[in-house]
């Protein structure tokens, strides 16, 4: 991790924990369906273990419209702060997210913007993971060359490929849905694989 400048996160089960939220569209999935929560759950388990987004592929099994995102019921990981806060006081913080319109704001309400640099989410951008260009947005924005910089992120498929193609250095963070992803090739393999954000730190030596 020689020469870097920036760090990027995604945002969703990677800074800002999302299980809460995820039970609770299943639950909904489940009473729309008239099925058990559990059917429902290990469903979903089933088809994240096969690389599948097990949430969509669970609703488009049992016929059901996929819920509103309950945004209110998302929390910060209790490592978030501590670990923007020291990194910001060494390398620039960058955001690359899928998110819906708002994402400066819901950081802000988080209390952790004031660590971030810039902020490159889908709805502003009009571009979402896995397509590069929104990891090309980011640094030229940066004014960053992708050997210069990092992304931490929790989806192998939207974080890890595409900012690896590009040359970015990368770290999967094994929370939420994307934990159960299976590496099945070297194009897959990210720089360094930790459980939590305190281990990202670790990394950094910070």
């Amino acid at each position: 991790m020689k020469n870097i400048e920036w760090i990027f996160f995604d945002v969703g089960s990677t800074l800002v924990d999302e299980s809460k939220a995820y039970e609770e569209r299943l639950k909904t999935v489940a009473e729309t369906a008239k099925v058990s929560y559990e059917y429902v759950y290990q469903t979903a388990l089933e088809f994240y273990k096969e690389n599948r987004k097990g949430d969509l592929e669970t609703m488009k099994l049992l016929n059901v419209e996929k819920p509103k995102w309950r945004v209110e019921d998302e929390i910060l990981y209790s490592e978030t702060e501590v670990c923007l806060r020291k990194l910001s006081e060494k390398y620039n913080i960058g955001v690359i997210a899928n998110q819906s319109p708002g994402t400066e704001k819901r950081l802000k309400e988080f209390g952790i913007l004031k660590y971030i640099k810039l902020v490159i989410a889908s709805a502003e951008e009009g571009v979402a993971k896995p397509d590069k260009r929104i990891f090309e947005i980011a640094l030229n924005r940066a004014n960053c060359k992708p050997q210069h910089a990092v992304m931490v992120g929790d989806r192998i498929e939207n974080d890890i490929v595409p900012a690896k193609e590009l040359g970015m250095k990368t770290i999967w963070i094994k929370q939420g849905c994307g934990k159960y992803w299976k590496i099945s090739s070297e194009h897959e393999q990210a720089d360094y694989e930790v459980d939590n954000l305190s281990e990202v730190l670790d990394i950094f030596s910070v």
